[in-house]
C-alpha cells in the first residue's frame, strides 16, 4: 500500500533531507587518498546526530553502522572499515536520516583523489541517470518511464544497471510501496500522482549487471569484480511538480 503524504509531512521529510545534503556537501572536503571509511562513518553520525537528527540506518535488521560505504566492486551495503582508501577508488556513501520520526535518503558516488578516465565516465553516467530519472518523475508519468529512461541511458554507454535493489517509497519508514526499478518498459506500471514519496538510486557497473552477496549478509558486489557506482535522490510529486528533498546543490 502506497502511503499519500501530506504537504506537511513532505515538509518535515524536506528538513531530514537538508541535513542528509549538508553531510554529503561536507564529505566532499574530507573524502581522499588515506581516509578510511571507519572515520567516514563516525563523521557522518556526528555530524547527523549534531544537527538533532538521527541516522537510521544504525540498527536497522542489526546493521551496526551510520552509513553504507561501498568502495569500488561492492555495488551497496558495504561495512565501514579500517582500510585506508587508495588513490584512484571510488566510494558510495548512502544514508538515511531521521528527523523527528520523518526520514530522507540519498547515496552518492566519490571519486578518491584522481580516478581513471574510466571510472569517471561511468561517475558522470551514473549521475546522469539518476536525472534523467527525475525528469521523468512527474505526476501523470508512469514508474516505467523512469525504469526505462534509467536503464537507456545506462546501456547507451556500454554499462548495466542492477537489478536486485531498487528505489523505493519512504517516509515515516525507511522502505514503503511503490519499489522504483531502474529498468524496464515505459508506459507500465503505478501512475504517478501527488503526495507520493519515494527514492530513485540507479546502482550502474561497468561490466554485467550480476551480482554476489559476502559472507556478512549485506554487501553486494559485481559478480564479475567490475566497478560500480550509485546516486539517489528522495523527491516528492507535488501540486507544485517534483520537489528533490536531497539536492545538494
Amino acid at each position: 500500500m502506497i502511503v499519500i503524504k501530506t504537504a506537511e509531512q513532505i515538509e518535515l521529510m524536506a528538513e531530514a533531507g537538508k541535513i542528509l545534503s549538508s553531510c554529503h556537501r561536507e564529505l566532499r572536503k574530507i573524502i581522499r587518498p588515506g581516509i578510511t571509511t571507519a572515520e567516514i562513518d563516525r563523521f557522518a553520525d556526528d555530524f547527523i546526530r549534531s544537527h538533532g537528527a538521527k541516522a537510521e540506518q544504525k540498527g536497522y535488521k542489526g546493521y551496526p553502522f551510520a552509513t553504507c560505504a561501498s568502495v569500488n566492486d561492492e555495488i551497496c551495503h558495504g561495512f565501514p572499515n579500517q582500510t585506508p582508501l587508495r588513490e584512484g577508488d571510488i566510494v558510495t556513501i548512502d544514508m538515511v536520516v531521521n528527523l523527528r520520526g520523518w526520514l530522507a535518503d540519498s547515496a552518492w558516488s566519490y571519486p578518491v583523489g584522481r580516478i581513471s578516465g574510466q571510472a569517471e565516465t561511468l561517475l558522470r553516467v551514473t549521475k546522469e541517470c539518476l536525472y534523467i530519472g527525475i525528469e521523468k518523475a512527474v505526476k501523470g508519468n508512469r514508474l516505467g518511464d523512469i525504469s526505462h529512461a534509467i536503464q537507456a541511458h545506462a546501456e547507451s554507454h556500454g554499462f548495466s544497471v542492477v537489478r536486485e535493489f531498487t528505489g523505493h517509497g519512504i517516509g515515516a519508514n525507511m522502505h514503503e510501496d511503490p519499489q522504483v526499478l531502474h529498468y524496464g518498459r515505459p508506459n507500465r506500471g503505478l501512475r504517478l500522482s501527488e503526495g507520493m514519496v519515494f527514492t530513485i538510486e540507479p546502482m550502474v557497473n561497468l561490466g554485467a549487471y550480476h551480482l554476489t552477496i559476502d559472507q556478512n549478509g549485506w554487501t553486494a558486489r559485481t559478480a564479475d569484480g567490475s566497478l560500480s557506482a550509485q546516486y539517489e535522490h528522495t523527491l516528492a510529486i507535488t501540486e507544485n511538480g517534483t520537489l528533490v528533498l536531497t539536492e545538494q546543490d
